[in-house]
Formats: structure tokens, sequence, C-alpha cells
């Protein structure tokens, strides 16, 4: 039924044997037995203190996202609570004026206000989603990379502060899929028609999206060495920083890939290389290179308006032990100013950060949210479906990082700041009464929400014990988001 008391507030609303149903921004609100009294509603209990609707299209996708990141999935059966619900994001996903572009700009614009002032570095990298399982089920999906199957692409800018290693967000993010095989003449074509234009577009997004950093480093592999993007991307506050692919021509004579066997070594140094699927982490010593270089414009630039030739800085980390399997050697091309040791280990710390991107795509597929067994469609809602995975999977990676307590941010990067009051009660109840049982970090911090969040997952807090992980981090926000619930229903239903 209508309501006549939308100057109230209420916009609509169904009643169902006196139980009443509204929708918030990401959770069901139930009010017991509430009816009309003196132009107002009135729960058994209190009066409704604020205003209830029902589920609008864009609270559809934020349900969604919230399930996503609460159940780890984007199965959307496995994500509703009934048949209703998995209706309701069903017809959201496949909503043609929901788009997966509307989707993304939305979540980038939150990260105005948490980038104010800082460094940020825009970490861009593509993944490919093949849904050879689905093949004569999905419609409208073109070839994946290996040419058969079909899939779409997803390419993801993440922001990280530079100075903490935070991640802040996605600051951008690119979905499509292919139409075809590449034009025969695909190298003489601008780059404006090319795949790789994501690059440029990604590049171009961080910078409007970050425009309230004091500076941005936009950060690529290999496939992001393209001279246009040097050419257009970089000003005053927006540099680049990409491993090189190719061995590009040098003014004064020389390739890029051999310089460097010329230039002395400045230092040398261990690095920690991280566990890859078949390869256990290890410890590699290195030698580290640096100087400026100048590149000259490609003959198969597609710009003629590019410049003639770009200066920057290379750095180069290589392995001194080449016998091991796949020894490291890195070429690392910015604009930054690298003149000293400092300035070069900077540069690679920063590149290094890339493996957030990594661990991103791990979380939105097998060893997470499983996006590739999603049992949606339509190629436009598989788009959208995949806009909202990789903005949960961020969420997901930011409760799991924040929880050794060592990131300066506040709670507000990952909860509103409604929420605060109920989390401050919540941590009165869960530290106990000796020093080691009580919440270490600044209130109101990232790392104080993790702790609160790991002990409603199971942890005990003691630091002896093992470091809460993602399971338990998962678990404890499940049962946080239950209790957010509950404590929305104490605003709604009491006086």
């Amino acid at each position: 039924m209508r309501s006549d008391l939308s100057r109230k507030g209420l916009r609509r609303a169904h009643n169902f044997n006196n139980i009443f149903l509204a929708m918030s921004e990401s959770s069901l609100i139930p009010c017991i037995a509430v009816h009309k009294k003196d132009d107002r509603i009135d729960g058994r209990d209190g009066l409704v203190s604020r205003s209830l609707w029902r589920c609008a299209t864009g609270q559809k996708g934020a349900l969604l996202l919230q399930r996503a990141v609460e159940r780890v999935t984007m199965n959307l059966r496995a994500a509703s609570d009934g048949r209703a619900e998995w209706v309701g994001f069903s017809r959201w996903l496949n909503n043609p004026n929901v788009t997966a572009n509307e989707i993304a700009v939305h979540n980038a614009e939150v990260l105005s206000d948490r980038v104010a002032g800082l460094h940020v570095l825009a970490i861009q990298d593509t993944t490919e989603l093949n849904y050879a399982r689905h093949a004569g089920r999905v419609r409208g999906l073109g070839p994946s990379g290996n040419g058969r199957d079909p899939g779409l692409f997803v390419h993801p800018v993440l922001a990280i502060d530079a100075g903490s290693g935070a991640l802040l967000g996605l600051a951008g993010m690119q979905i499509w899929t292919r139409q075809g095989p590449a034009s025969p003449d695909y190298r003489r074509q601008p780059i404006e028609e090319k795949e790789s234009y994501r690059w440029i577009k990604g590049a171009a997004s961080a910078k409007s999206a970050l425009a309230a950093a004091a500076m941005v480093t936009v950060i690529g592999d290999r496939e992001s060495d393209i001279y246009e993007e040097f050419d257009r991307i970089p000003d005053a506050r927006t540099h680049l920083l990409t491993r090189a692919c190719r061995d590009r021509a040098l003014v004064g004579g020389g390739r890029l890939f051999g310089i460097t066997e010329s230039w002395p070594v400045r230092h040398r140094f261990k690095l920690e290389v991280r566990a890859q699927p078949g390869r256990p982490a290890r410890t590699a010593k290195v030698a580290l290179r640096f100087g400026e270089v100048t590149i000259k414009r490609p003959g198969n630039c597609s710009d003629p308006a590019a410049a003639h030739q770009l200066t920057l800085r290379l750095v180069e980390v290589r392995e001194l032990d080449t016998a091991v399997e796949g020894p490291i050697h890195w070429r690392l091309l910015t604009t930054h100013e690298v003149t000293t040791v400092a300035q070069a280990l900077e540069i690679v710390g920063w590149y290094r950060e890339r493996w957030h991107v990594e661990q991103l795509f791990r979380t939105s597929k097998s060893q997470g949210l499983d996006l590739e067994s999603s049992q949606v469609e339509a190629a436009d809602a598989l788009f959208k479906l995949a806009a909202i995975a990789m903005i949960a999977a961020t969420k997901i990676m930011q409760l799991v990082l924040a929880r050794d307590g060592t990131v300066d941010r506040p709670a507000t990067d990952v909860v509103a700041v409604e929420q605060l009051p109920m989390l401050e009660a919540l941590q009165i109840r869960l530290e106990g009464k000796t020093a080691k049982q009580k919440n270490p970090h600044p209130r109101r911090s990232i790392g104080w929400l993790a702790w609160i969040v790991a002990r409603l997952g199971g942890w005990t807090g003691y630091t002896s014990e093992r470091p809460p992980g993602p399971i338990t981090m998962r678990r404890g926000w499940h049962r946080f988001e239950q209790m957010a619930q509950g404590w929305r229903l104490r605003d709604v239903c009491t006086p």
C-alpha cells in the first residue's frame, strides 16, 4: 500500500502480516507490528525514528556487494536470502539502466577524501575471466586469451598509500570482451583503437579519481610499456613507473637493454621474493644500477604529435645468482628523479607493491569469490558482476591487510562513520581484564577495527597466538554485519 505519510519521509511501504520491511543502503530492516499513529509510524516498542523505503535499484547493488564481502561468493543463490532476493539481484544485473562503468565511477568517487594530500600509487593490471565451463550457456562473450573459450577482461586500478602501504580502494576499472581477432593492420591502428589503450585510459582515470592526492605514481607491468603513455600521462603531480618490455633505441646510439652493461653496480642487497604457485618464497641477492636515458620515438608510434624523444630514468635490479630458475631481472622505467641509491631503492619498493593487484585477482577468482563459477548468463550482467566482485575483493583485502595494525588509516576506510559507536560498544564487551586482552590499536583506526572483527571471528586476542587469517576475518565480518543490522533496528524501532 502507499502510505499517506510521504511528507514525513516515507516513500513507499509494504505490510505483510504486521511485519514492516524496508531497505537501507546495505541491509534489510524488519520493524515488528508497525502501524499508523498520529501521522507517524508506531512500532510495538516505540516510534520509528527515521525514513524507511523499499529497495531501490542502487540499493540492490549495495546489498549484493555486502553479501559478496560477507559470504565471499559471487554465486547469486549463495548470496541471497531466499528466492525473492535472488530474483532481485538477477533483475538488477540485467537492468540496462545500470552499467559496469557507472558502478566503477561511483566507487572511485569515494576516494577523494581518503587520498587528500597523499602520494598515491595507482597500480593497474589486467586479468582474464574464462567461462569455458559455461560455454553453452553464456551469451554475448567474445573469445578469451586463448582465442577459443568465451571470456571477458577486467582492468582495475588499485590505489595504495605510498607512505604507509595502506590499500585505499579502487581508482578505476575497465571491463570488456573481444569482438573477434585483431585487425591484420593492428600495428598501424591509432592507439585509441587498440586494446592496449586500456593502459593509457586507466592512467587517465586514475589522475581524475585521485585529483585530491598530492602526487600520483601510475605503476604497470611490461604490457604498459607504451610510448604514447609516457608522452601523454606525466605532469607536475603524475608520474609513471613501468617495467620495460621493449629494447628501445636511444638518442646518441645504443639500445635500452644494453646500456646498463656500461653502468657500475651502485648497491647490492637482499630481496625477499614472494612465493608463487609451484615456487617457494626465497631470498635473492641482487645488484642495483640506475641512470638517465633518452629514448627515441619508435617508428611505429601511432601518434604523429608525440614527442620525438623522451628522457626517463632506468633502474635495473638483477639477481647475482643466474643459476636459479627464473632469476630476477627488472628494468624499471620512471619519470621520477633517480640520482641516489635511496631514490632507486624507493622505486623498487613502489614497484613491488604490484603484489596487491595480483592478490586482488586471486581473491576474486578461485581463492576467494570464485567469480568464474557464476551462473549469470548475459554479457552485460557478467560485466556488472565482475565490477561488484572487484569492489568486494578490494574490501576483503582491506580487512585482511589491516590486521597487524601497521597501517595508519581510519576505520572509515572500511565501515561507515555511523557504525563507529557500535564498534566502540563491541570493544568493551570483547576486551578482557588484562593488558594483553586489550585492543592495542589507536581508537577508530583501521587496525582497531581489524582487532574487533578478528575477535568476533574467534581470535583470542593474544599476540602470542597465530595472527588472524582471511577465514577468521571473514567470519568476524559476517558476525559484525549481523550485529550492525540489530544496531540499525535500535535506531528505527526505539524512540
